[in-house]
């Protein structure tokens, strides 16, 4: 009987498409079967928190937390590269150093980087499709944009500053700015956790390579929440060639968000993100 393994991404635009190659049947795990669950990021953040996905899609930020239960993902990654999450406003307002704001989550790679550049911001967290009604309704002073969110809002707002270029500013050079990727549980045996690692890396690979084919499909069956046109910049941004094998400048972008991390006191210890990585050369050596 093959087991089930419990597979949680977004509902965002880059995560559906990325993983529906394995919901259409184009790439299947060898001795399993996917059953996928779509959720809010910092609602998958905190569920990672408790251990309750096998495969589980998250917050770049959020994995030192977890990183004695889940081991890092090398594939499904999201960056950004001169643009990403947007700290907006009513157009013409000024914001005062204790202004209120608006953020998708306390786990968010944004939300991080915003508190470290915004000490003495007042915070409150919501889900990222409430914060651009709250903004213009004046319940809070400001808000974070992210996924699909970042393209299109109202002609009310302003963008007051790119959380691009807090990440520049922080890190110091030209370094992606690292979003989201994916997780697995370390208690999964490590020949199945190499195969669904390689499943995955599969199914962004035919994807990506495949996207003139799934896209309008995905657009078909209503599985994704904006326009044919809007997908597509989306996909540019965030489903890419970049996003099916993380890279060394990738790696070295991971290693400075936690560098950052820990040097303002959000994480208790420094660590490597290549440090916890799934070690598929275990494959290569039990095949010889």
């Amino acid at each position: 009987m093959l087991k089930t393994i419990s597979v949680a991404h977004s509902p965002d635009a880059d995560d559906i498409f990325m993983y529906y190659a394995i919901k259409f049947g184009w790439v299947t795990p060898t001795d399993a079967v996917f059953e996928n669950i779509a959720d809010d990021i910092e609602t998958l953040n905190q569920a990672t928190l408790k251990g309750e996905y096998d495969i589980c899609a998250i917050s770049f930020a959020l994995y030192p937390f977890v990183k004695d239960d889940y081991a890092l993902l090398k594939t499904a990654v999201s960056f950004g590269e001169g643009y990403g999450p947007k700290l907006i406003k009513r157009k013409g307002t000024k914001l005062k150093r204790n202004f209120k704001v608006a953020l998708s989550g306390e786990y968010t790679t944004n939300a991080l980087l915003f508190r470290i550049a915004y000490p003495e911001a007042r915070i409150t967290y919501m889900n990222f499709l409430d914060i651009e009604n709250a903004v213009l309704k004046g319940e809070v002073d400001a808000g974070v944009l992210i996924h699909e969110s970042i393209l299109n809002y109202s002609d009310e707002l302003e963008v007051e500053r790119e959380i691009w270029d807090i990440w520049v500013e922080l890190s110091g050079g030209d370094l992606p700015l690292p979003l989201g990727g994916m997780c697995l549980r370390r208690s999964i045996p490590l020949h199945n956790a190499i195969d669904y690692e390689n499943t995955l890396i599969k199914a962004v690979d035919v994807a990506n390579k495949n996207r003139k084919v799934l896209a309008p499909m995905l657009l078909e069956k209503g599985l994704i929440r904006v326009d044919a046109g809007t997908l597509d910049n989306y996909l540019d941004l965030y489903a890419n060639d970049n996003s099916v094998m993380l890279s060394e400048v990738q790696y070295e972008a991971l290693d400075k968000l936690y560098e950052l991390g820990y040097k303002h006191g959000f994480y208790e210890n420094l660590i490597r993100s290549k440090d916890f990585l799934i070690p598929s050369e275990y494959q290569e050596l039990r095949n010889s």
